[in-house]
């Protein structure tokens, strides 16, 4: 019993020194990211290759985003992150990378000319949709997924102010959409105008054109 408290003391001490960094990540971002506005957050997989139609159209959002006067954050890592970097650089705008820190390391990549460390996700989180004036979603895994729905019922919810959340590419996305339709809302576990929070397209042009169209800069 005994040998048990000390276990559980040692862990709440750890955690209570653990709240430094976490508030040092947060004043980071808060510093560093309000240079960035406006800006349009880009997320998708880490594993799409360079020769990839997704890395082809993030670099091509990126580009044209800069061109249309909007900056850049990614996840700062590889794939679909690197392509959306890379995009931003070479247009002349801010590239910014959230770099997470993970026990499988994921290398930075090298096209963010704005870098933050984070070694907690729910501190990324915040920089990415906080200082966004839209999200733009290409295919991805898990963490794409996460990155999504966490805008989707923060807008639902009205938690933060309603933006633009683009899907690209209709035959990756149209499964999920399906899903949401046939599923969550015959069971009413969401509303019809729920699905009006996010849009599908198929191009860069029509990604940005949107954006565009709604944020006012």
């Amino acid at each position: 019993m005994k040998e048990r408290q000390f276990v559980v003391d040692d862990l709440t001490l750890k955690d209570s020194w653990r709240m430094f960094r976490i508030l040092a990540e947060f004043v980071d971002g808060f510093e560093v990211m309000p240079e960035v506005y406006p800006a349009v957050s880009i997320f998708g997989s880490a594993r799409s290759k360079p020769q990839s139609r997704a890395y082809k159209t993030a670099y091509e959002i990126a580009r044209l985003l800069v061109e249309s006067g909007f900056n850049v954050i990614s996840g700062g890592g590889p794939g679909i992150m690197e392509a959306a970097n890379k995009g931003a650089l070479e247009a002349g705008g801010k590239s910014v990378g959230l770099h997470i820190h993970l026990p499988s390391e994921q290398e930075p990549n090298p096209y963010a000319n704005v870098r933050l460390e984070f070694r907690y996700f729910f501190v990324r989180k915040v920089m990415f949709v906080k200082y966004a004036v839209a999200y733009v979603i290409l295919p991805g895994g898990f963490g794409t997924l996460d990155e999504l729905f966490e805008a989707l019922t923060l807008i639902q919810t009205k938690r933060i102010k309603s933006f633009p959340v683009i899907l690209v590419r209709t035959e990756f996305w149209e499964g999920l959409v399906d899903w949401l339709r046939d599923t969550l809302l015959d069971a009413k576990t969401i509303s019809e105008g729920d699905l009006d929070i996010f849009c599908i397209v198929d191009t860069a042009q029509e990604a940005v054109d949107i954006i565009r169209k709604t944020v006012v800069l």
